[in-house]
């Protein structure tokens, strides 16, 4: 089998690609566990055997076969690659350990699903939110908190523009039924009907 290395090496130097194909496929799994062995997970592994063989082709007028093998010569790359890897790795801890942290922000996810997903609206606008089919509380939120043009919402929502205009006004009319202090909503025009 290794007799075989120096003539494929020999192919794959006068540029034949499919040569140094078999090389890959004859060394993969070798250099792949050598590799493992040395990164000890997964996807350094396979960084360490890619960097390994793009190495063997980066300086294949120096590559050296031994007992007409690549295989020791891929090895002794795969260990240097892995400690390439080691230090870089050990760098990059040592700059995060260096930075300075602020405290952990709140997760959005977190007061979304929280008890309280109105924290920093007043007590009765939260109470007349909450009140709000879900449907008609995005609808609000899209068009009157985000500034969302109706049929932009209803797209997004996946409403009909009738539908959404119907929905929207009965929104709003079940918010000034909890909010009897709102003015009355001005008409939508059409280019703001969408």
């Amino acid at each position: 089998m290794n007799s075989d290395d120096g003539a494929l090496w020999s192919r794959s130097l006068a540029g034949d690609g499919e040569a140094f194909g078999v090389l890959f496929d004859r060394h993969r799994d070798r250099v792949y566990r050598h590799a493992y062995r040395l990164a000890q997970n997964r996807p350094d592994a396979e960084d360490v055997s890619a960097a390994a063989f793009l190495e063997l082709w980066r300086q294949r007028i120096r590559v050296r076969l031994v007992e007409c093998s690549v295989l020791p010569w891929l090895l002794v790359t795969t260990t240097n690659c892995a400690l390439n890897v080691r230090r870089s790795r050990r760098r990059y801890e040592a700059l995060l350990k260096s930075l300075p942290h602020a405290p952990p922000a709140a997760d959005p996810g977190d007061i979304f699903l929280s008890d309280n997903p109105f924290q920093g609206v007043d007590g009765p606008l939260a109470s007349a939110l909450r009140a709000l089919k879900p449907v008609d509380l995005q609808l609000i939120t899209l068009v009157v908190l985000e500034g969302y043009d109706l049929a932009s919402a209803a797209g997004i929502l996946g409403l009909g523009p009738e539908a959404a205009k119907t929905r929207l006004h009965r929104a709003r009319h079940r918010l000034r039924e909890h909010l009897p202090g709102l003015p009355a909503p001005r008409q939508l025009t059409l280019s703001e009907e969408g």
